[in-house]
């Protein structure tokens, strides 16, 4: 759906990608409506079957009985960093069987308002990726330079899971020729915040919130939040 001159469908893998892992794609309603997102990407990469999106804030069992199943399945994983995540490198070692993962889309904010205020997503195992990347998607603001975009997010957990490192490439391919076409149309490169504080090159107003404050002193002093 972009005009020809920038079409990604180039840089789609040809067929969908064969994994046995499927995806469900939690998405905040304010995503929808972003025209650099990359969960229609992802989407493109994956059999329909593969990845499934649902678009919500809250998630009961009696609006959404399919997810709950999921959620109380042993096998799902959700992906969401915290004290009480394993890293997804050990959970792989041990698994075997098909794998369902679940993966919030929306800002650090919007996904931890829907991973605390949905006790759905407390029922399966909370698993995280090592901070071993940069993320590639320069062309939007992140917390730190270890955050990475859903797409990447994706693409990393399913090339642990499959045992496959290429699965990672192909995925990323599309979000690099997104971000390649965006700078050669006036798009600038977004350092992330801990870049620019670090660097003095942050020009917005500290905030006023003691909360907020503590954040980016913990950003400037390599503390993991």
């Amino acid at each position: 759906s972009r005009p020809q001159k920038v079409c990604l469908c180039p840089f789609l893998p040809v067929h969908p990608l064969k994994v046995s892992t499927c995806l469900y794609i939690i998405q905040h309603p304010a995503e929808e409506s972003r025209v650099l997102r990359t969960v229609p990407l992802l989407a493109a990469c994956l059999p329909p079957d593969k990845c499934k999106i649902l678009v919500g804030r809250r998630f009961n069992e009696d609006r959404y009985p399919e997810l709950a199943t999921v959620c109380r399945n042993p096998s799902t994983l959700i992906l969401y960093p915290g004290a009480e995540a394993t890293n997804l490198e050990e959970v792989a070692v041990m698994s075997s069987s098909p794998s369902v993962m679940i993966i919030i889309d929306g800002t650090w904010s919007q996904a931890k308002d829907i991973f605390y205020k949905n006790s759905l997503f407390r029922l399966p195992k909370q698993v995280q990726l090592k901070p071993s990347i940069s993320s590639q998607y320069v062309i939007r603001t992140q917390p730190t330079n270890t955050c990475l975009s859903t797409l990447e997010c994706a693409a990393v957990a399913l090339s642990i899971m499959e045992k496959n490192k290429s699965i990672q490439e192909t995925i990323l391919h599309p979000l690099q020729a997104l971000c390649s076409f965006q700078l050669q149309h006036g798009a600038q490169i977004h350092h992330s915040k801990e870049h620019l504080l670090k660097n003095g090159l942050y020009d917005k107003p500290m905030p006023k919130n003691k909360r907020k404050l503590r954040r980016m002193e913990l950003l400037v002093n390599n503390i993991k939040i």
